[in-house]
């Protein structure tokens, strides 16, 4: 039913482009400027145009610029550190967002504004199928403020935007990246690219991403003195992380028909990782019963279809489409005989209509459609959630008016979701709603203040979950009882942006109605203590601050002082909540040159000992950066690096990650590399 009602509303968009091309003669747009405020435009935020200056949510935006000489990681690792962010560091291989102390399935992660439909947010221990190296930006929404995807995105929302569809032609009819490196302490190597060329209607794209690591070197044994002293156990004094080499690959190809007023649009992308999981390392106890290193071999293949197109239809300019259908596989692999353990499948499609409205007088507008069909199933000794059908609609309006000083911004959604097992069937209908006001008191200031109220349906694994997790280290058991999450949040946001100084700060809280988590039960099953999902109250709230300030310049040249501060506390009515990070504080130099840029960051992470009843408090740490960057020639299309990570070899662990008190971050490296755009 669903991909037939993608294929109407791709007929819809297709017939429209058709009836314009007729009408105009086709030819492309032409490419915006690379340094105008288009750059500053925030996709995710709203289906119409709202620059980074005067968006109410918290937006953050990974520019392709930064993302060609930023260290090759997986998704969280790779945003760990952004204002409020910080990762589940479940080795190299999976790493997921965590946004202001939550994670899973209240963090979405999308890909060009609809699912991914793998199985990443069951557990920490599963990649997200999509590699920062593939993107052209991300974007990050912080906060229930995310109306315009549903209840998914509770906590916040990270897009990652690729040019697999081109929607613009190239202006010299081709254009392309590449960009590499090589890393000392995991003797990583990565390199990625892409091209786009065409100039009449058609424009074809194609893009390749490879990655690869061995096991990586720490500053000292792996398991930390706190869970030996508690356990009994000896560590293994090899200061080596082992089973945690990675190696993916991902490549796609597509092409778009392009015209005056719009394009249409197909592409294809194959990703194949395989990475290992990170292990307790100790020589006694001996287990003869435990299980040994496990490597994760994943498989998708996605099918993307988008489009847009200028319209003239009542009170709409504009139509947008995008959907994607993707087929899942990940396989838990013994690493010393090969045997296949559990397997986790998810064959699904997603798709998002919108109808943007003309824009009158400062009011702007949309109407969204969004669809989901996914069949998710786990084969396995370790399949400790049932097969299950799920299907979500939603339908939503965002509306925006900005009258210069001051505006208003409003959403509602209202969204089914249904999960069928073979022997359960539970269906869950939740309406979200959210208005900010924004003042403008002076030309470089803005203020806002955001009232949200949304809801968030269970997960099958919250409800079905009945078996062994070794990924969290538990027995986990469902409560196919549990209701719908409701939170109420308030935000405000203020905003100075001054010719050297620019200040963004966040305040925030959130209060919980049904607040599902998991707590011990204190029993024990298979050798795992129980966990069972509850359902209680909770209230989190936070604070976010971004500074920037242009130190001294001269001609080209400038001395830039940057800063980032989050801070994030919850409780529950059973008490902490698990893994939530503790403050954080990053300092950072930056000397800008036309032909060298050279920056150094100091980032403190604050020590945490306010802990749920399970956990183990973790240390602080400083961790010490630096970057050079160099342009050889005077066309600045290239760019050599080096990079070093960690230059005090201080061990890092990170608290909101499960495998933090045997599983450290990487010690000193060095990495060299470049970027080159053609």
């Amino acid at each position: 039913m669903l991909r037939r009602a993608v294929l109407s509303a791709a007929s819809l968009v297709a017939l429209a482009a058709a009836v314009s091309a007729h009408a105009e003669t086709p030819a492309a747009p032409a490419p915006a400027p690379q340094d105008t405020e288009v750059s500053k435009v925030v996709i995710t935020a709203a289906p119409y145009a709202v620059s980074l200056d005067t968006v109410t949510s918290s937006v953050n935006i990974v520019t392709r610029d930064q993302l060609d000489v930023a260290p090759p990681a997986g998704l969280g690792d790779m945003l760990n550190g952004q204002p409020g962010l910080r990762s589940t560091a479940y080795g190299p291989g999976a790493s997921r967002p965590i946004i202001r102390g939550l994670s899973g399935p209240r963090v979405m992660v999308l890909e060009n504004g609809v699912g991914q439909v793998d199985a990443s947010s069951l557990s920490p221990d599963h990649a997200v199928a999509s590699d920062p190296g593939e993107a052209s930006r991300i974007e990050v929404l912080r906060g229930p403020s995310t109306l315009a995807y549903g209840g998914s995105g509770i906590g916040g929302v990270v897009n990652i935007i690729d040019d697999r569809v081109p929607s613009s032609a190239p202006p010299n009819g081709f254009e392309g990246r590449i960009a590499g490196s090589m890393s000392s302490v995991d003797d990583g190597k990565s390199i990625n690219g892409s091209a786009q060329f065409g100039k009449g209607p058609l424009v074809f794209a194609i893009d390749a991403d490879h990655r690869e690591s061995s096991d990586y070197d720490v500053p000292t044994t792996p398991v930390s003195s706190r869970l030996a002293a508690r356990d009994g156990l000896t560590p293994d004094p090899d200061k080596t992380v082992r089973n945690t080499d990675v190696e993916m690959d991902a490549y796609g190809a597509g092409v778009s028909y392009v015209h005056d007023s719009g394009y249409f649009g197909v592409a294809v992308k194959k990703t194949d990782t395989t990475y290992g999981v990170p292990y307790l390392q100790i020589l006694a106890p001996i287990d003869p019963d435990a299980e040994g290193p496990v490597s994760i071999h994943l498989q998708q293949t996605r099918y993307d279809l988008r489009g847009e197109q200028n319209v003239d239809l009542g009170p709409f300019a504009k139509i947008r489409l995008s959907a994607g259908h993707a087929k899942y596989e990940h396989a838990e692999v013994s690493v010393e005989d090969g045997e296949v353990g559990t397997r986790f499948l998810s064959d699904g499609t997603e798709g998002r209509l919108e109808l943007v409205q003309k824009e009158r007088d400062g009011w702007q507008g949309a109407v969204g459609f969004q669809a989901l069909e996914r069949h998710f199933e786990a084969i396995g000794d370790e399949a400790f959630v049932p097969s299950t059908d799920i299907k979500e609609y939603g339908v939503f309006t965002l509306q925006r008016l900005d009258k210069g000083d001051w505006g208003v911004d409003a959403g509602l959604r209202f969204d089914s979701r249904e999960l069928k097992t073979d022997v359960a069937k539970r269906s869950f209908e939740n309406v979200s709603a959210s208005l900010g006001v924004f003042y403008k008191p002076a030309d470089k200031q803005f203020l806002a203040l955001t009232l949200s109220r949304n809801g968030r349906a269970p997960t099958e694994f919250e409800l079905f979950a009945d078996g062994p997790h070794p990924g969290t280290g538990g027995y986990e058991v469902g409560d196919a009882t549990l209701d719908s999450e409701k939170v109420t949040s308030l935000e405000a946001t203020y905003r100075y942006t001054g010719d050297r100084l620019r200040v963004e700060g966040h305040l925030w809280g959130a209060q919980y109605d049904g607040f599902i988590e998991e707590k011990p039960t204190g029993a024990v099953e298979d050798g795992l203590p129980v966990f069972q999902y509850f359902q209680t109250d909770a209230k989190f709230h936070g604070a976010e601050l971004e500074t920037s300030y242009v130190a001294w310049r001269g001609g080209e040249n400038s001395l830039k002082l940057e800063g980032v501060y989050d801070w994030v506390r919850g409780s529950t009515d059973l008490g902490v909540p698990a893994r939530v990070p503790p403050w954080a504080v990053t300092g950072r130099v930056v000397w800008s040159a036309p032909r060298l840029t050279a920056q150094a960051e100091v980032r403190r992470v604050a020590e945490q000992d306010r802990v749920s009843t399970f956990e183990l408090p973790t240390d602080g740490y400083t961790q010490v950066n630096a970057m050079v960057t160099f342009k050889p020639f005077q066309d600045p299309a290239l760019r050599l690096f080096v990079d070093g990570r960690n230059l005090t070899n201080a061990t890092i662990r990170e608290h909101t990650s499960f495998l933090k008190d045997f599983t450290p971050a990487p010690g000193r490296s060095v990495r060299a590399g470049f970027a080159w755009r053609f």
